[in-house]
């Protein structure tokens, strides 16, 4: 690989370090209330290894052998090796580097590449999937290393791969017949995609949800499913497979191959966490919560992903909770925030008015919208590898088409704010307004996104053989072609099989679309307190819908890192395809160093909107008539970069200008069990103050 290359790789120095503020929320909370949450947030990151393992080899694996009868001696990963250094040093950081003789700048990037992995829970990029490699060099770990017997462990085992960028494949997270990085496939490195999707297509038919699994091509002939639970030995003799383990497949491309149920991955993770949501439960304010937690016991404890969805179904009919929850894996504990709930209730109350304006009819959306729950939450504690803004949940078709589902907004994510954020590619002009109502703008399109965006749309279904969801005798007439569609979603089918890696970008683009249609609308605007309904693009409403409209691609392996980033680049496309001067990239001669996106304002509800609404149009047809192909090329096309123009020149001056991604230090819970009561500690918006959280969290 091109040394040049690898500066986009090094770690942010310094990082995006911000506190999630939460005490104010939490402390009303009464004695049982604050007892759930903390069951709910120590359950939450008692699935941390579970992530962390999921990530890279180097990340967690705790490597433990016998050396004697009485000795044994353990390795550790990273996560280890900055929880290790912490307690040997006491978190006297300047002792710490006295007795391991490093300079100061050496002890910073330590910490900016130690703030970053626990931000991320592992060494790859929550947003992007890309590696990040320290600053300091691999002396400076041994350093390190030296002063921790079990940093030391860590240090000898891994031989550096941290730093390791000799295959540039494994910069990146992906398929390992394609030389990227991944650890769903443990020991595998021989299996393909083309394998991995066989036995997904098997799953599908075997009505086994993949979600808690784990894939092992353990012989040539061998496919062992791993699944995640406590118990080892599952009930009955097989569990939701029916009454088998064990399985020959006699057709397709795994003909003559074995496929295994094997259950007790993450065992001990398992026990803990089902040991934690089974005191959540004990604690829940309502029967609702009780059965949730509950079912997720028992999901937990036995592998069952058909408890999982009754968690879900609970989940969904606890409304308006003061605690609000999910654990999947990544799981979060949140309070009700009840001032900012009241705009997203009032958007509820508004979406069946507002759906029949998307450019489809009634023969493409729901019978009837399923009214969530939507609430703004305060996050108290969120363990995955990353934590958005918003959540649509559950992400079972299933249930979203047939008994709802819930959206929430993370106020204290949208509001969090690093000292001396730049906005690049924005004029002079609009920076202003930008910066005073990006925010608001933010919870408008989140809004509009998670609730309207995910929540609408039928899909097309024949449910069950010969039973359809539509009229089959008389199909619906396509917008696009004006004929009848002719395909539809196969008994056993879902979104996401049938669209497969594609889903994520195209539902996120799709989604977005509708946030940025629906936002057209004044009244939605004046809902969160923009304006008087009216339609002035020039008035403060107006300033809100232009900040909106004003909101990585690795171009040698043509792989997108993250879906909402391949989807934000098909619809800056969007609006430069939407003509009339609606927008323009503005830079002088060959060089974009003074690059700016510029949006004529005035013709946001009239260019744009018919622009953002053809688009969103074929989207969502393709979509829900299971259109995979027309769908596929589509999108393709939309999301094409010239790599010479968009994947050179602008991709390296968006590099230049890449503000480092936030990481956030979370609070702590802790309960006396003498008392039941529960104490909350915040810590200092420092990497220092990340370190501390996490040592203070025993995970």
């Amino acid at each position: 690989m091109d040394v040049s290359d690898l500066k986009h790789y090094l770690v942010d120095a310094p990082p995006s370090v911000v506190r999630l503020e939460i005490e104010k929320h939490f402390e009303p909370l009464g004695d049982k209330q604050k007892r759930y949450a903390h069951f709910i947030s120590r359950a939450a990151f008692e699935g941390t290894r579970v992530i962390l393992r999921q990530v890279s080899p180097e990340s967690e694996p705790i490597v433990c052998s016998t050396v004697t009868q009485n000795t044994t001696v353990c390795v550790y990963g990273y996560f280890d090796f900055i929880l290790a250094l912490y307690r040997s040093s006491g978190g006297d950081w300047k002792s710490l580097q006295s007795t391991a003789g490093i300079s100061d700048v050496d002890l910073d990037h330590f910490f900016s590449y130690a703030a970053q992995f626990l931000g991320n829970n592992g060494n790859y990029k929550s947003f992007g999937d890309a590696k990040f490699i320290p600053r300091y060099q691999e002396p400076v770990f041994a350093a390190l290393a030296a002063t921790s017997p079990e940093a030391l462990n860590f240090y000898k085992v891994t031989s550096g791969a941290v730093f390791f960028v000799g295959k540039p494949g494994l910069l990146h997270l992906g398929y390992p017949d394609q030389g990227h990085m991944t650890t769903y496939y443990p020991d595998s490195p021989d299996i393909t995609q083309t394998e991995i999707e066989a036995v997904s297509k098997w799953m599908e038919q075997k009505k086994l949800l993949p979600e808690n699994t784990r894939l092992l091509k353990s012989q040539e002939n061998t496919f062992e499913i791993l699944v995640a639970s406590a118990d080892t030995v599952i009930p009955g003799k097989g569990g939701e497979a029916g009454k088998e383990t064990e399985f020959k497949i006699d057709d397709g491309i795994l003909a003559g191959k074995t496929l295994k149920l094997v259950y007790g991955d993450y065992s001990n993770e398992m026990v803990t966490i089902a040991a934690h949501t089974k005191r959540a439960a004990e604690n829940g304010d309502n029967e609702n919560q009780r059965k949730m937690y509950g079912a997720y016991t028992k999901s937990f404890k036995e592998g069952s992903l058909l408890a999982y969805k009754d968690s879900q179904r609970f989940w969904i009919r606890d409304q308006k909770p003061s605690i609000e929850s999910s654990g999947e894996w990544e799981g979060f504990a949140a309070v009700v925030n009840i001032e900012r709930t009241r705009a997203f209730e009032a958007l509820v109350d508004a979406a069946p008015s507002l759906i029949p304006l998307l450019p489809w009819g009634k023969d493409f959306e729901k019978d009837k919208f399923l009214s969530p729950d939507f609430t703004s939450l305060e996050v108290l504690s969120f363990a995955g590898s990353g934590i958005p803004a918003g959540i649509n949940l559950p992400n079972y078709d299933d249930i979203r088409q047939t008994e709802g589902f819930k959206n929430v907004s993370l106020g204290n994510v949208l509001s969090a704010k690093a000292p001396n954020e730049k906005i690049p590619f924005i004029t002079e002009e609009d920076l202003e307004v930008y910066q005073k109502y990006c925010d608001g703008a933010f919870e408008v399109q989140v809004g509009l996104h998670e609730l309207t965006g995910h929540g609408c749309g039928k899909l097309l279904q024949e449910t069950s053989p010969g039973v359809f969801n539509f009229d089959q005798a008389n199909p619906p007439i396509s917008p696009l072609t004006q004929k009848p569609v002719t395909t539809w979603y196969k008994p056993g089918q879902a979104w996401g099989s049938v669209f497969g890696s594609l889903a994520g970008a195209y539902e996120e683009c799709r989604a977005e679309l509708v946030a940025m249609f629906l936002s057209c609308e004044f009244p939605v605007l004046k809902i969160f307190g923009f304006g008087d309904g009216s339609s002035d693009i020039n008035s403060e409403a107006g300033d809100v819908l232009y900040a909106l409209y004003l909101k990585l691609f690795e171009p040698k392996s043509k792989k997108w890192g993250q879906p909402h980033s391949q989807a934000r680049f098909s619809i800056l496309q969007c609006f430069l395809q939407a003509g009339d001067d609606f927008c323009k990239l503005e830079y002088q001669g060959d060089s974009l160093k003074d690059a700016v996106i510029k949006i004529d304002r005035s013709k946001i509800p009239t260019v744009g909107r018919k622009a953002v609404g053809e688009y969103l149009q074929k989207l969502h047809i393709y979509k829900v008539t299971a259109d995979v192909e027309a769908g596929t090329r589509f999108f393709a096309k939309m999301t094409d970069v010239d790599p010479e123009f968009w994947g050179g020149k602008v991709r390296d001056e968006v590099l230049a200008n890449k503000q480092p991604r936030k990481v956030f230090v979370q609070a702590n819970t802790f309960l006396d069990e003498a008392t039941g009561k529960v104490t909350l500690k915040h810590y200092e918006a420092t990497p220092q103050g990340m370190i501390q959280s996490w040592a203070e969290r025993q995970v």
